[in-house]
């Protein structure tokens, strides 16, 4: 099992070998530092804590300073720490860096971001409601309409489609194909759109149904 820390740059387009556009999200994953290894025997489940990105080093606690100083960090702080589950104890050591050569092109990956946040939206945007009629006295273009009962049982059921908070939801785009491995750069193209805004941080991870 793979997988990295990553940050959404954007999206472009590349040709591919038989000249055909390819729609891709750039990703920067690099590269992503082994902070902390977690072992059956000692955690009960095996994987590995990678750290990404930059921030101030006193901005983090004392207790964080501690445990990413096995890692070498110094100067400065990882933005994004994150542990990825493996099959088996990991190996190598603690501050060894992974990059962006870590997949292939032609490998299938599990994208998991938070998607861009909408506020509070009615259910025309929301739940893509076709709303009431504007003419012959409608007056209700764009609400839900009838949504309980009039004498039995007297309440609205839990779960109704209704006006409210929209997006900002954590959310995974399975099966992405790596188009193109870009490691002097840190950076690997993913057939398709992800979730979130560019700048966003993004967990890439070998594709479970492939």
């Amino acid at each position: 099992m793979k997988g990295l820390i990553g940050k959404k740059v954007g999206m472009t387009q590349v040709y591919d070998e038989a000249g055909h556009v390819v729609p891709v999200t750039v990703i920067d994953v690099g590269p992503n530092t082994v902070i902390a290894h977690r072992t059956e025997a000692r955690d009960g489940y095996s994987a590995l804590q990678l750290g990404y990105g930059k921030r101030r080093y006193s901005n983090v606690s004392k207790a964080v300073q501690g445990h990413i100083a096995a890692a070498g960090y110094e100067s400065h702080a990882p933005k994004w720490v994150r542990e990825i589950r493996l099959p088996e104890d990991p190996a190598g050591d603690i501050g060894d860096t992974v990059g962006a050569d870590l997949f292939e092109p032609g490998d299938y990956v599990d994208v998991t971001g938070t998607t861009k946040g909408r506020g509070f939206q009615g259910v025309v945007r929301r739940f893509k409601f076709g709303g009431g009629r504007a003419s012959h006295g409608g007056g209700w273009e764009r609400r839900p309409g009838s949504i309980g009962m009039c004498e039995f049982p007297g309440k609205v059921y839990k779960g109704r489609k209704m006006p409210g908070h929209m997006g900002n939801l954590r959310r995974t785009a399975q099966n992405l194909q790596v188009v193109r491995v870009m490691p002097e750069d840190n950076a690997i193209l993913i057939k398709g759109a992800i979730p979130g805004a560019p700048g966003g941080r993004v967990l890439v991870r070998q594709a479970k149904k492939k």
